[in-house]
């Protein structure tokens, strides 16, 4: 006799001329499959950057670096050589506050962006309240930047008025296959930098502690993007592609330029111009930015996103080995 459980019929007895298999509950897609393990990770490691960083260490530039010392914009450049250690510290001190006001940037457009995305999508869908609880995520790494760079001492590091215009293009016309691009770009460069930062016991406790939280809950946005985007280029074809590529490469020429503002050199005393040519004319500069841009120009030529003549684009912002 053929038993009945919860969701299957047994196959028929030996002999039977076919086997049945019978789904009492619907398939679960791929995209539903990841948002339902991602959901259960935040639910089990998420953070308050309130209560789960101390934000009490003093600060000062005599005892640590703020990002690890070979990753300072104008290292290994002769103006470098000229500065004194305290200068060189406090320059590090400003690039991180620049990064995380660039950051604050990154995040809004890449909000803006999902918002947009998820508008579109079934709003009961476990991938709609997957997209919702990253956007969450997102708004507490904003006023986690926010505070570092004040407790970093409140310099202005704004992006450049070129770099606030793209933006609000890029956030307002880009269609999911560019949006998840510029996703990954964002969230990629500034992860690969503060995995190295987090484990480097020669920077200040403070921007480490920031660190390994922003890595620890960009993993799993990381993870969405990738696989999201990967879905999407299936369908992205001839003159789509073609735009695709090309904001996509000038999305991450942007991004590039705008992690350390000008802004930096002048707070440390240094002529801002002579410095900001310095940095983009250094090689050590240029290997750095390859290295953090290395998974993600690996994962867009596997999906075809790099090509003639947008590569071109990547390797003049340094972001593409030549």
């Amino acid at each position: 006799m053929t038993s009945l459980g919860t969701d299957t019929i047994s196959a028929p007895p030996t002999g039977s001329p076919a086997s049945i298999r019978l789904d009492l509950a619907p398939a679960v897609s791929e995209r539903e499959e990841t948002a339902q393990r991602l959901l259960r990770a935040a639910a089990k490691r998420s953070f308050d950057p309130a209560s789960d960083i101390d934000w009490t260490t003093p600060i000062n530039d005599d005892d640590w670096f703020y990002i690890p010392e070979h990753r300072v914009s104008l290292y290994g450049t002769r103006l470098w050589e000229s500065m004194t250690r305290r200068q060189r510290i406090a320059l590090s001190r400003h690039e991180v506050a620049s990064m995380a006001q660039t950051g604050i940037w990154f995040e809004l457009i890449l909000m803006q962006l999902l918002v947009r995305f998820v508008y579109d999508e079934d709003l009961t869908s476990h991938n709609t309240d997957w997209v919702l609880t990253e956007i969450a995520d997102e708004c507490r790494h904003s006023s986690m930047f926010a505070r570092l760079s004040t407790t970093l001492g409140g310099a202005q590091h704004h992006v450049s008025r070129r770099g606030h215009l793209l933006g609000r293009i890029l956030k307002t016309i880009a269609d999911p296959p560019e949006g998840f691009a510029a996703i990954l770009i964002a969230e990629e460069l500034l992860d690969t930098f503060q995995r190295e930062t987090m484990v480097d016991e020669a920077v200040h406790p403070l921007v480490r502690s920031v660190s390994q939280l922003h890595v620890v809950e960009e993993a799993r946005h990381v993870k969405f993007a990738r696989e999201e985007l990967e879905r999407q280029m299936h369908s992205v074809r001839g003159v789509h592609l073609q735009r695709v590529r090309m904001m996509t490469a000038w999305a991450a020429a942007i991004t590039a330029h705008e992690l350390v503002q000008p802004s930096c050199y002048s707070a440390v005393g240094l002529d801002p111009r002579e410095a900001l040519r310095a940095a983009r004319a250094s090689r050590v500069r240029r290997d750095s930015l390859t290295w953090a841009a290395s998974k993600v120009t690996t994962l867009f030529e596997d999906v075809g996103l790099i090509a003639a003549p947008s590569r071109r684009i990547w390797r003049d912002a340094g972001l593409l080995a030549a």
